[in-house]
C-alpha cells in the first residue's frame, strides 16, 4: 500500500534533521503553494540549498522534487480528503473524543506500517527462530509491551521471559549469551535503565532487536535489527502513549511470522497451554 505524500512527511517527521523539518512544515502548511513552485523557489523561501530539498524528497521516498510535487498535487486535488489529524477539544462530547482517539491510533498504524523494512523483519524472525532464549525488555510503559510480547511468544513455543522490574531485567541481561536474543522496547530509545540493559546484553554478544521511535537514539544505533514507530503528541496524549499501538503491532507481526514458520512446535505449545489453562475453569 503506497502512502500519500502528506502522510509520508508526517511518518518521517521525527527522524528528519532541523532543515528537513523546516521543509516538512512548509509543505504541510502550504501544499497548494508548493505544487506551483520550483525546487529553487522553495529553497530560496526557506533559505536552504536546493540539494537539501532534493535530499528531503529522497528521504521520504521520492526520486526527486518533481516526483514529490506530482504526488502532492494528485493528493490535494482529490475530493473529500479525510482530515487525519483531528485535535481533541474540551468541548467535544464523549463519542467524539472516543472517535478521535481511534483515529489517532489508526494514524499511528498507517505511519508505522510505511516504516517497516522487509529485510529487518526477515532478519528478526531468523534471529528469534535460531535463539536458545529470547528476553523482552522495557522500562515504564514499555514494560507492558514487553510483557505482552512474552505472553504471545510463550504460546509460540519460544523459550522466553520478561519482568517488570528494571533491576531484575538488568540481572537477566547479564545471564544471556551469544546464542540468545534480546528484544528491547523504548519509545525514546534513550532511557538510562534501558541503555544499561542494552550495554550488558551486547557485552555478552547477545543479538539485539530494538523497537523505538527515534533513529538517532542509542537503542536504534546499537541494535542489530531495529523497527521504528511513528506517532504524534497531543495536549491530552503523549507521543509515547500513542506509539504503543505501533509497538504492539510490530510485536504481533513478528509473532505471526514465528507461528507460521515454527508451525508444528507452536501448535504443540499452544495445545499444552490451553490444557493447562483449562484447569482454571469451572
Amino acid at each position: 500500500m503506497e502512502s500519500n505524500c502528506l502522510n509520508k512527511i508526517r511518518s518521517h517527521y521525527a527522524r528528519l534533521s532541523d532543515k528537513e523539518k523546516k521543509i516538512a512544515d512548509y509543505i504541510l502548511n502550504q501544499p497548494q503553494l508548493v505544487i506551483q513552485q520550483t525546487i529553487n523557489d522553495l529553497a530560496e523561501n526557506l533559505h536552504v540549498a536546493d540539494a537539501t530539498v532534493f535530499r528531503f524528497c529522497k528521504r521520504i521516498g521520492y526520486k526527486g522534487f518533481q516526483a514529490m510535487k506530482i504526488a502532492l498535487a494528485a493528493e490535494i486535488n482529490q475530493p473529500n480528503q479525510p482530515i487525519y489529524e483531528e485535535i481533541i477539544n474540551e468541548t467535544d462530547d464523549e463519542i467524539t473524543i472516543a472517535k478521535k482517539v481511534f483515529q489517532s491510533n489508526m494514524n499511528t498504524l498507517k505511519r508505522t506500517v510505511h516504516l517497516l523494512d522487509e529485510q529487518a523483519i526477515k532478519q528478526a524472525v531468523r534471529f528469534i527462530l535460531n535463539a536458545e532464549h529470547v528476553a523482552f525488555f522495557g522500562v515504564g510503559g514499555s514494560s507492558i509491551i514487553a510483557m505482552d510480547a512474552y505472553h504471545k511468544f510463550m504460546r509460540a513455543g519460544i523459550k522466553c521471559h520478561s519482568n517488570f522490574d528494571a533491576h531484575i531485567q538488568l540481572m537477566s541481561a547479564s545471564q544471556l549469551t551469544n546464542k540468545d536474543v534480546a528484544i528491547i522496547i523504548s519509545h525514546t530509545g534513550s532511557t538510562i535503565d534501558t541503555i544499561n540493559i542494552l550495554n550488558v546484553a551486547k557485552k555478552n554478544g547477545v543479538k539485539i532487536i530494538g523497537i523505538t521511535g527515534y533513529p538517532k537514539s542509542p537503542i536504534a544505533k546499537e541494535s542489530d535489527v531495529v523497527f521504528f514507530t511513528s506517532s504524534e503528541e497531543t495536549e491530552y496524549r503523549s507521543e509515547a502513549l500513542s506509539s504503543r499501538i505501533g509497538e504492539l503491532s510490530i510485536i504481533d507481526a513478528l509473532f505471526v511470522n514465528i507461528m507460521i514458520q515454527n508451525k508444528n512446535k507452536a501448535f504443540q505449545s499452544l495445545t499444552k497451554l490451553r490444557e493447562a489453562i483449562s484447569l482454571m475453569k469451572m
